[in-house]
């Protein structure tokens, strides 16, 4: 098979096992199981909780010892294991404990499936700026066809969701075995200790630019996981004043228009990396949360609805523009040896502390706006937009890197 199809299924596959239940689950465990609020936050927590170790712990794994396919396989499989197992389970505290375990094991695979893919363009001698994003465009086709199984069948407050994101976790921990071989670099004797961990992935914040860029890379994380956290909660609070509206009966399928949106601003990136550089492709992705969040401050259900899909679109150049174009920047920055356990220091500022760090100041927010059991949504959203757009002021200023217009697509600029 064509190795541009191969690497193609693997994304796809990626983002089906978390597209499965990553929105459902939410209310699996809060009709289904009757879980509180703080429960499900809890658990929810564990994927940010579990990306400030993993992803950078088995990036060295990657690096050092072990060919990424097969890390990425044997986590895939042991995540497997765990989501059936999580499947029986009826009590919140045993819920949190397999998740966790779960999400220790999933998280990393995010970076490595990055890093096998940009590994195997490599080995073809083909050029990662132009290939890889219409193959990861396929991540996100993947995340939105779990996400509508589910929903159409009937599985978004049942344990089955959890069974389709086991099943298609054990077929893809198998098949990246199948993977061309993703050799790590292998010790040297008399190599320092520092070297022989891989640790010197950390070196990275020694330059001023790189730690300037994981320091934002952080900070928009928190805006990635505020979305992931009270988008459906807010939608579902219009239940009282629209409710037979769409966007209430069904918020799942409104919000899956946001990754809808992914898959033509992924095709987007190299054309913007090409034109204006990491730096003014990053700018746009602040701006386009402020917008985000801005839109949801004055949307609704009703004669709202417009605002409401806008900022769906929206949502592909904030997410994308940061994200892909991130984890490129990455790469491009990296030295070749220790490009696995770069890509984890991104999921760790990213999904680890950003996401951490999202889930405990914007809980606060929406608490503040709060007034007898009444969450005032505009004041909530309006918030958000401003926090994004500060970071926007700041982040020029701040983020020294000038791109070169004649500089070949291979390069970020």
């Amino acid at each position: 098979m064509n190795i541009k199809l191969r690497l193609t299924f693997m994304n796809f596959m990626e983002f089906f096992v978390w597209g499965s239940w990553l929105i459902s689950l939410g209310g699996y465990m809060l009709v289904g199981l009757k879980f509180t609020g703080a429960e499900v936050a809890s658990i929810y927590g564990t994927m940010g909780l579990a990306s400030l170790f993993m992803p950078p712990l088995l990036g060295i794994v990657a690096d050092r010892w072990l060919n990424a396919e097969r890390v990425l396989g044997i986590c895939h499989i042991i995540g497997s294991v765990l989501l059936f197992t999580a499947s029986t389970i009826s009590t919140p505290g045993l819920m949190y404990f397999v998740m966790l375990l779960n999400s220790m094991f999933f998280m990393p695979t995010i970076a490595l499936n990055n890093t096998v893919s940009y590994i195997v363009l490599d080995q073809q001698k083909l050029n990662i700026i132009k290939t890889f994003p219409p193959i990861r465009v396929w991540g996100t086709i993947g995340f939105i066809t779990a996400m509508w199984l589910v929903d159409l069948c009937g599985w978004t407050i049942s344990s089955y969701q959890l069974y389709i994101s086991a099943v298609a976790g054990l077929f893809l921990g198998l098949y990246s075995f199948t993977m061309p071989r993703c050799p790590p670099n292998r010790i040297k004797s008399g190599t320092s200790l520092i070297s022989s961990l891989g640790l010197e992935g950390f070196i990275l914040f020694r330059q001023r630019r790189m730690l300037t860029f994981f320091i934002f890379a952080m900070l928009l994380g928190a805006a990635l996981q505020i979305t992931n956290t009270f988008g459906v909660a807010f939608l579902q609070d219009f239940s009282q004043t629209f409710p037979h509206a769409f966007a209430v009966r069904h918020p799942n399928i409104l919000i899956s228009i946001s990754q809808v949106s992914e898959t033509v601003f992924i095709l987007a990136i190299p054309f913007f990396l090409r034109r204006f550089g990491i730096k003014k492709v990053m700018l746009m992705s602040i701006f386009a949360w402020v917008f985000r969040f801005g839109l949801f401050g004055i949307g609704n259900p009703g004669e709202g609805l417009t605002l409401l899909i806008l900022s769906m679109i929206i949502y592909g150049m904030a997410f994308d523009f940061f994200n892909i174009s991130g984890s490129l920047f990455v790469e491009r920055e990296s030295d070749i040896k220790i490009r696995a356990s770069a890509q984890g220091i991104f999921m760790l500022m990213t999904n680890g502390l950003g996401a951490y760090l999202g889930s405990f100041f914007s809980g606060r927010v929406v608490d503040h706006f709060t007034v007898n059991g009444s969450r005032h949504w505009d004041s909530i959203w309006f918030t958000f937009s401003a926090y994004a757009l500060i970071l926007g002021i700041i982040f020029p200023f701040a983020f020294r890197y000038k791109h070169n217009k004649i500089q070949p697509v291979t390069g970020l600029g």
